[in-house]
Formats: structure tokens, C-alpha cells, sequence
């Protein structure tokens, strides 16, 4: 009889599958939090009184920075979201 035996356990095929979960999820935050500034630019670059083209262009530089740093460390995207609600007040500032 022919013996049956997987070239991978189960184990290492779970692992791998909870890798690839991981990078999945990890990169769908990141792109809802670049969305989310993209979103909070354009508001600034639209409604804003003064200075909203710079505030946007701010807006979209410092958030795919901060973005990047908390994708690249692994953290819990406190930077991120700090940021997001910091320059998001500003941009309310300014619009009113």
C-alpha cells in the first residue's frame, strides 16, 4: 500500500495562514487610516479659510508618514490615530 504522508504537518500550514491573515488585516487598517486622511485633506483643502493648501498637503504628508512608521514597527497605531484626531481638530478650526 502507498503511504499517504503530507509533505507539510498542519501546523506549519496554519501558521502560514495566519501570517498572510495578519499582513491582510495589518494592510487593510493602513489603507483606511491613509483613506481617512485623504479624506480630512480634501475637507481642508475645499472648506478651509486660511491657509488650506498647505493644511492639505500637511494633512497628506504627515499622515502617510505616521502611517508608514506605525505599518513599519508593528505597533497599535497610536500615532496614527493620535495624529488623525489632532490634525482633524485643526482642520475643523479652520473651516469654521
Amino acid at each position: 500500500m502507498a503511504e499517504h504522508a503530507p509533505e507539510h504537518t498542519h501546523a506549519a500550514d496554519m501558521e502560514a495562514h495566519r501570517y498572510a491573515y495578519r499582513g491582510f488585516v495589518k494592510g487593510a487598517i493602513a489603507l483606511s487610516l491613509i483613506s481617512a486622511f485623504t479624506l480630512v485633506a480634501l475637507v481642508a483643502f475645499r472648506f478651509g479659510q486660511t491657509f488650506s493648501v498647505g493644511l492639505g498637503f500637511l494633512v497628506l504628508v504627515l499622515g502617510t508618514i505616521a502611517v508608514a512608521i506605525d505599518f513599519r514597527t508593528g505597533s497599535r497605531w497610536l500615532l496614527s490615530l493620535g495624529l488623525l484626531v489632532l490634525l482633524g481638530l485643526i482642520t475643523a478650526v479652520s473651516v469654521s
